[in-house]
């Protein structure tokens, strides 16, 4: 495994509910599937200081739905690119949660009251983010998914396991 996802710290970025795909990654940067290319135009319509501001380690802190209209992998791989280190929101839509953990960018189902620029930090093993005093408590992702996200993602966890098949 590439490494233990057990716990990180980051400053937030706060967003609300229903941010779509389209918002994430505008549909005319779809042409490539490299991350730091679509890092460069992540939020570039509703947040333009985002990707020039983002820096690696930072945590998004969202409401309801995150991630909802088209399937495409792209909207989290611009997110990986970008160094967000985890998304945090009350939900997510069940295609961008997939192929999230497919490219290896770790999802938390939780209700967070926090503003931007706060500093958190997420337990994954014990299930509880740290926000200055206050605390939250979340269901940790399974085991295997973890195992997905410490690999890489799946194409990275797949190979791995053949090679230890041999």
């Amino acid at each position: 495994m590439s490494a233990r996802l057990s716990r990180i710290r980051g400053r937030v970025w706060k967003f609300g509910d229903n941010v779509d795909t389209d918002q994430i990654i505008p549909a005319e940067y779809l042409v490539t599937a490299d991350e730091k290319e679509l890092a460069r135009h992540a939020f570039e319509k509703v947040r333009p200081e985002f990707a020039g501001s983002v820096r690696a380690g930072d945590i998004i802190v969202a409401g309801r739905n995150f991630g909802c209209g088209s399937s495409r992998e792209h909207a989290p791989l611009a997110l990986k690119g970008a160094g967000i280190a985890a998304v945090v929101a009350e939900s997510f839509a069940r295609i961008f949660f997939r192929n999230s953990i497919n490219v290896g960018l770790p999802l938390v189902e939780a209700k967070v009251d926090v503003e931007d620029g706060e500093e958190v930090e997420i337990d994954f093993e014990r299930g509880i983010i740290t926000a200055g005093s206050r605390s939250v408590e979340f269901k940790p992702l399974p085991e295997f998914l973890r195992s997905l996200l410490e690999s890489g993602g799946l194409v990275a966890y797949t190979r791995r396991r053949l090679e230890e098949l041999g």
